[in-house]
């Protein structure tokens, strides 16, 4: 059976001024995959996912939310 994970909507706070937020912190990432905190540190720690340092933050682009959702569901379809 064939489905894309159903993603949160973003809510107000994910884009502000109507804009689509570009990068998320670790715990916004991780809501819109619907894993925890520790989860998505081992995806970002194992290269699955890219992030960013600014300074001393750690932000994950919106962009590789998606990417690897799309990759799971290749390799799913693949198996």
């Amino acid at each position: 059976m064939d489905y894309a994970p159903a993603s949160p909507a973003p809510s107000a706070a994910d884009e502000p001024r109507g804009r689509p937020r570009v990068l998320l912190t670790v715990e916004q990432a991780a809501e819109r995959l619907a894993i925890g905190r520790s989860n998505m540190f081992k995806l970002i720690k194992t290269k699955q996912i890219a992030s960013v340092r600014i300074g001393q933050l750690r932000r994950v682009p919106a962009t590789e939310i998606d990417a690897y959702v799309e990759r799971l569901i290749a390799e799913q379809n693949a198996a």
